[in-house]
């Protein structure tokens, strides 16, 4: 039975439902009786399989298609009706192009089977920054997977009242074909469409497609901005609690910073780290400052690597009502392990593909490299308390960073806003051998955002550049480099919880509590003002990890300025960003 009288819902339905053809439609409420049920029934044809219930309550392991283990870029399009809207760094394809060649590709994709029906909410329903959305799919993994990363609740209904102001959804899983898989969206008409995977990434459709390629064609329209950030909240031992907002490419530890734990020292002092969001912030300006909320309601995290050591936050948050996805089960226990979790791999198990695996003798990885967990953000032990506050948390800075071997300092802090958003649009990561076969291929990728901006990049920066004309107080911005290697390539700054030690004098600088030292581009630390007490860095150590080598910086205004081309054909640079790059060349110059 429908759960909603709003007419333009119905009809939305009944016109997918016509397209799709499946065999019945279940509405879903939300209710742990219904999701119980759906468990049940996924356990018992093998799309989930249930884990030990004593070790492991409440969690299931999934295993995708061979073929459907990742995000899939070059099949994922923004259909606006302009090819300069969506800009040179998204595919585009017109959007009566690209509904004819889906409608063919869904054309009875759901015949003998389910269509479920799931609103949801991104963030608190009835709050001032919600979105609501409806996704129809074929999937009870993504009904599941949705439950946790979202707020499926049929109160969404009463959210989008009469209205059409809601986010339409179509996905289905057809047959797996990777030649017929395509993500796309249609930012015109609040529409996206997802067909022939099954892989997170690609089908929660609240995730990077709502949350971050649509939010932020809404945020262009509507004033306010959806990044790629995670949001932390800093406590000091007087009780007062400051947020940051921090951008990060991949494999750069975004994740371990979002739950980062502060140095024994700083502990036993009484410094505390709150986790407001790992991966995503809607940020909106309000009584001249800008406030920020993580959107979602779980963690989608990378399995292999998370561990006691990296990220025993994140590890915690996995222990109950997670669905684990391409990791190893452990036949002796029904557990489930990954590369990095310990040193003690089983030797009794199934690889990510279920077949048997032996982690003493195989030569083969057990877990996916991008195995994943999908877990409830109440799970994770330094959850802000007030990660829910429905007007969000007052952002004091944001921080950029990337993995830069010789070029970036460990932290430096940019001259204003604009100098900030440039220092934004310029981010990127040096590649690996293991990645790439090449070493030190500068991959740009501008406030992490490039695979996730729904619309013409450097409109985004225009929009980023302009968001100060709103704001009395303006946030500060940094930029951190925790990767800077020596001569034998090992990694110089230690990382993890000790990368408190540079939050700590961002926040300093952000209260006016410490000095700087100039530098061609942008404010550096002065040595004596990070905290190096039991961190086992010398202060000659951290002499060299904030130097500025003018020479690097030198042929990185050469890589930004071939960068920055690829934008001319739409001229959609903003001037002030222009006249950012030619300071820094200027000051390299004189320096």
């Amino acid at each position: 039975m429908a759960l909603t009288a709003n007419k333009i819902i119905l009809d939305w339905i009944d016109e997918c439902s016509a397209l799709t053809k499946p065999d019945k439609i279940v509405w879903i409420d939300g209710s742990e009786e219904q999701l119980e049920a759906l468990r049940a029934e996924a356990c018992s044809t093998g799309e989930l399989i249930k884990l030990n219930q004593e070790k492991l309550p409440g969690c299931y392991l999934h295993r995708s298609d061979p073929t459907d283990v990742a995000r899939v870029e070059d099949r994922t399009f923004i259909c606006s009706k302009s090819e300069r809207d969506a800009g040179p760094t998204n595919n585009w394809k017109a959007p009566d192009e690209m509904y004819a060649q889906l409608s063919e590709i869904f054309d009875g994709a759901m015949k003998g089977r389910t269509m479920y029906v799931i609103p949801y909410s991104m963030f608190v329903v009835g709050s001032p920054f919600a979105k609501y959305g409806i996704e129809l799919t074929d999937s009870i993994y993504v009904v599941l997977s949705m439950a946790i990363m979202t707020r499926v609740t049929s109160k969404v209904y009463d959210g989008i009242g009469d209205s059409g102001d809601f986010i339409r959804g179509l996905h289905s899983k057809a047959q797996i074909d990777p030649e017929k898989r395509y993500i796309a969206h249609f930012p015109e008409d609040n529409t996206i469409w997802s067909v022939n995977s099954g892989y997170g990434g690609n089908v929660l459709l609240g995730k990077k497609c709502f949350a971050l390629r649509m939010a932020s064609v809404l945020g262009k329209k509507e004033r306010w901005l959806a990044e790629h950030m995670l949001i932390l909240g800093i406590e000091n031992p007087q009780g007062k609690t400051k947020y940051v907002a921090a951008a990060f490419p991949s494999a750069c530890g975004k994740t371990n910073l979002a739950m980062l734990i502060p140095p024994e020292g700083y502990v036993k002092d009484g410094w505390k780290v709150w986790t407001v969001g790992d991966d995503i912030a809607w940020v909106r300006p309000r009584n001249g400052k800008l406030y920020a909320v993580n959107p979602e309601n779980g963690f989608f995290g990378v399995a292999p690597g998370t561990s006691e050591k990296s990220n025993p936050n994140a590890l915690v948050s996995t222990k109950r009502n997670t669905i684990f996805t391409n990791v190893v089960q452990n036949l002796d226990d029904n557990t489930v392990w990954w590369e990095g979790m310990d040193k003690n791999p089983p030797e009794n198990a199934l690889d990510w593909q279920g077949n048997p695996w032996n982690g003493k003798t195989a030569s083969t990885k057990g877990a996916h490299p991008n195995s994943r967990f999908t877990a409830p953000a109440v799970n994770c032990p330094s959850l802000s308390p007030k990660w829910e506050k429905e007007d969000g948390v007052p952002i004091a800075a944001f921080i950029f960073g990337g993995r830069r071997a010789k070029t970036a300092p460990l932290v430096y802090q940019a001259r204003g806003w604009e100098h900030g958003v440039f220092i934004g649009s310029i981010m990127g990561s040096e590649t690996t051998a293991a990645a790439t076969g090449e070493v030190g291929v500068t991959r740009r990728d501008p406030m992490a955002m490039l695979p996730f901006c729904g619309y013409d990049m450097g409109d985004y920066w225009f929009h980023w550049a302009e968001m100060w004309n709103d704001l009395d107080r303006i946030p500060e911005i940094f930029n951190v480099n925790w990767f800077r290697t020596d001569d034998n390539g090992d990694f110089i700054w230690p990382g993890f919880g000790e990368n408190f030690r540079v939050l700590e004098w961002i926040l300093k600088r952000v209260a006016g509590e410490v000095g700087m030292t100039d530098s061609p581009i942008g404010y550096l630390p002065k040595p004596e003002d990070i905290n190096l007490d039991g961190s086992g860095v010398s202060i000659g150590t951290l002499k060299d990890l904030l130097t500025v080598d003018t020479a690097l910086w030198k042929d990185e205004v050469k890589g930004i300025k071939e960068f920055y081309k690829k934008f001319e054909k739409n001229n959609t640079i903003p001037e002030a960003l222009k006249k950012q790059l030619a300071t820094l060349e200027e000051r390299l110059a004189n320096a």
